[in-house]
C-alpha cells in the first residue's frame, strides 16, 4: 500500500501578520528586478540554507534531502554543513567544484569515520544525484522528501519511490524520485519525514523523470563536471583563485522564503545562528562585486538587496537579519555606490541604477548629518531604541563595528563621545571611502540626468577632499588619523591610511611616497603576503587575531582600486 503525507496549506496562518515577522521591508521599484528574482528563483539548486546536501526545486520548494544514519544507533545526520573543528559538528565537509545555478555540484563528506562523495547535475527539468562511498560503508543513506516553507503539495511514498504531487498548484507537476538500487527496510531510522533508506555498500544514483541507469547518471554527471572544470581552467594560473571565489559564493547562495528572494550571505552557519539569514553591509557589496565577474543576476540581486536594507534613519545597517534583528544604531563603510557603479559599467542597464539610486543618495546624506565632527568624519553609533534588538549600541565597540574593522588596533584607547555618538578620531579611511562614494554617486546621478543631485554631491566631495588633505603628514609620508580630543596624530598604520588614493585626493608625488616608504617597506606592509591589517612593526601585529595582523581581502582590494588611480603599475 502507498502512504500519503499531505502538506496542507495553512491559509489562516498565511493571513496572520505574525507568520512572516521574519520578513523585511524592501521598496522594490522596477519590474526588471522582480523579473530578475523570478529567473533566479527557479530550478534545482542547493537553495535550502540548512543543508548543502539538499537538492531543492523552485518554485515548488520540493526537497530531496540526503541524510546519513548508522544502523543500531540513534545518531542521525539530516543537516549537512561546512564548519570549522571548533563547531564540533559530527560531519566534516569539503565543498567542491560547482556551478552557480545547480547545473553541477560536488562535495566530500566524512561521517563516523567513513568518506563519501556527493555530486548532482541537472538534466533539463530533472535532478540527478550520485552518492559514492570511498569503500563499502556501514552508514545508511536516508533520502528524505519534503515540501519546504509551507508550500502546498503532497508527498507519496511508494515501494521504491518518493513522489511529490503539486496538483491544484500553479505548477500542477508530479515529480517522482527513483533510485538505481532497491531501498532497504529500516524501521528504526530516526526521522518522521517521508523517506527511503539505502545501504551504502555501493554507489547509488537518484534521479527524477525518465528511467536512467547508474552508468547514464555517472556519464552525465561526469560531463557536467568536465564543463565546470573547463570554466575554471579558462583562468589559467588564476584558476584556483577563481574557483575559491566562485564556488564559495555559489555554495553560500540560498533562498530566503520569507522575502521570496535569492541572496548570498557570508555563511550558511551564520544564517542558522541569526534566525534564517544575515546580510552584512560591506560584505554583501563585496560579494556582489565578485559575483559580477561571472554572474550578472547574482551580482545585481545582492547589491540591490543590501541597499534595500536601508533603515528608516537613512543608513544601510551593519547587519540585517529576521525578526527585526538589525543594527539600528550604526552603518558600515559606504562602498555601495563605488561597487554599484562598477557593476553597472560591466552591465550597463539603467534600471539597475534607478532601483537603488534613492537609497544610495539618502545614505550618502546621512554621513555628514550624523558622523561629522568639525568637518571630519568619524565612526560612531546612535542610541538604539530598547525594543529593537541590536548587538552593542552607543559605545566604542559599536563604533568599531561600524568601521568594519571590529578589533583594529587603530581604535585602541580612542574615547567614545556619547554626546556626538562618535569616536573622537578623524578617520582617514572613512573620509576616503566617503569621498569615493560621492564621486561614484555623482557619476550615477549624471547617468540618470539628476544634475542638481550631482552638483550637491560634488560640493560635498570637494569639502571633505580639502579636510582629508589636511591629514597628510609630510614627515611621515602618509595620511594619518587625528585624535580629536587631544589633537594628536595617530602613527598606527593600516591599509586604510592608503585609501586617499581611492578617493583621488593625493597627488602623484604623495602616492609615490606612500608606496615607496610604506607599501614596499617589509617592516610595515610588504612581504610574501600583502597587506596585513596593521603594520608588521605594530605591537598588535603579533596578536594575529581578526583585524590585528591578519590579511583581509577587502582592505587589499580597496588599496588596489586606489593604486589604479595613479601611475603605480609595479605596485
Amino acid at each position: 500500500m502507498k502512504k500519503a503525507f499531505p502538506i496542507a496549506m495553512v491559509l489562516a496562518l498565511l493571513s496572520s501578520p505574525g507568520l512572516y515577522a521574519q520578513a523585511v521591508h524592501r521598496d522594490i521599484r522596477t519590474p526588471q528586478y522582480r523579473q530578475l528574482q523570478e529567473r533566479l528563483s527557479s530550478g534545482w539548486n542547493t537553495w535550502y540554507n540548512n543543508s548543502v546536501a539538499a537538492s531543492v526545486l523552485l518554485p515548488e520548494a520540493f526537497s530531496i534531502n540526503l541524510c546519513f544514519s548508522r544502523p543500531g544507533s540513534e545518531d542521525y545526520l539530516n543537516q549537512i554543513l561546512k564548519a570549522s573543528e571548533s563547531a564540533k559538528r559530527p560531519e566534516t565537509v569539503k565543498l567542491g567544484l560547482r556551478s552557480d545555478d545547480g547545473y553541477y555540484t560536488s562535495l566530500q563528506l566524512r561521517y563516523k569515520g567513513e568518506d563519501f562523495t556527493i555530486e548532482t547535475a541537472t538534466d533539463g527539468n530533472d535532478e540527478l544525484i550520485l552518492v559514492t562511498p570511498a569503500k563499502a560503508a556501514r552508514n545508511y543513506l536516508v533520502v528524505e522528501a519534503g515540501i519546504l516553507w509551507g508550500r502546498s503539495g503532497a508527498i507519496i511514498v511508494g515501494k521504491n519511490t518518493l513522489t511529490a504531487n503539486f496538483a491544484g498548484t500553479s505548477s500542477g507537476r508530479s515529480i517522482t524520485v527513483h533510485s538505481t538500487v532497491a531501498p532497504v527496510a529500516d524501521a528504526y531510522v530516526v526521522t518522521t519525514a517521508p523517506h527511503l533508506s539505502f545501504s551504502l555498500r555501493q554507489e547509488i544514483g537518484l534521479y527524477t523523470g525518465r528511467p536512467r541507469t547508474l552508468a547514464v547518471i555517472k556519464a552525465l554527471i561526469g560531463q557536467h563536471r568536465a564543463e565546470q572544470q573547463a570554466r575554471q581552467d579558462r583562468y589559467g594560473n588564476l584558476a584556483e583563485s577563481f574557483k575559491a571565489m566562485q564556488t564559495i559564493l555559489a555554495w553560500n547562495t540560498m533562498y530566503d522564503a520569507a522575502n521570496q528572494r535569492i541572496i548570498t550571505p557570508v555563511s550558511r552557519l551564520w544564517n542558522k545562528g541569526w534566525g534564517g539569514f544575515v546580510l552584512f553591509d560591506w560584505d554583501t557589496y563585496f560579494a556582489s562585486y565578485m559575483c559580477s565577474l561571472f554572474n550578472k543576476d547574482l551580482a545585481m540581486a545582492n547589491a540591490i538587496e543590501i541597499t534595500k536594507a536601508i533603515t528608516p534613519g537613512g543608513f544601510i545597517p551593519n547587519y540585517q537579519s529576521p525578526f527585526r534583528q538589525t543594527s539600528w544604531d550604526r552603518s558600515q563603510p559606504p562602498i555601495g555606490s563605488t561597487v554599484i557603479l562598477n557593476i553597472y559599467k560591466r552591465y550597463p542597464e539603467k534600471w539597475f541604477l534607478n532601483e537603488v539610486y534613492e537609497e544610495l543618495l539618502r545614505w550618502n546624506r546621512w554621513w555628514p548629518e550624523n558622523r561629522d565632527i568639525g568637518g571630519y568624519l568619524c565612526w560612531g553609533s546612535q542610541p538604539a531604541v530598547d525594543s529593537l534588538p541590536a548587538i552593542e549600541a552607543h559605545n566604542l565597540q559599536a563604533a568599531k563595528y561600524e568601521s568594519g574593522l571590529d578589533n583594529s588596533p587603530m581604535y585602541d584607547s580612542v574615547p567614545f563621545d556619547s554626546s556626538t555618538n562618535t569616536m573622537q578620531l578623524a578617520d582617514v579611511g572613512l573620509m576616503s571611502i566617503y569621498i569615493a562614494d560621492c564621486n561614484a554617486l555623482t557619476e550615477i546621478a549624471e547617468i540618470l540626468g539628476k544634475t542638481a543631485d550631482a552638483a550637491e554631491l560634488r560640493k560635498r566631495a570637494s569639502a571633505y577632499t580639502q579636510t582629508l588633505g589636511s591629514l597628510w603628514d609630510d614627515k611621515a609620508g602618509i595620511f594619518l588619523n587625528l585624535r580629536l580630543d587631544t589633537r594628536q596624530k595617530s602613527y598606527r598604520l593600516s591599509p586604510t591610511n592608503f585609501y586617499p588614493m581611492l578617493a583621488k585626493v593625493c597627488s602623484q608625488a604623495q602616492a609615490e611616497r606612500m608606496i615607496k616608504e610604506h607599501y614596499y617597506n617589509p617592516d610595515e606592509f610588504y612581504g610574501e603576503y600583502v597587506m596585513p591589517s596593521i603594520a608588521r612593526n605594530d605591537p598588535a601585529f603579533k596578536d594575529n587575531d581578526y583585524w590585528r595582523g591578519r590579511i583581509w581581502g577587502p582592505m587589499n582590494f580597496l588599496v588596489y582600486l586606489g593604486m589604479r588611480n595613479y601611475d603605480l603599475a609595479d605596485a
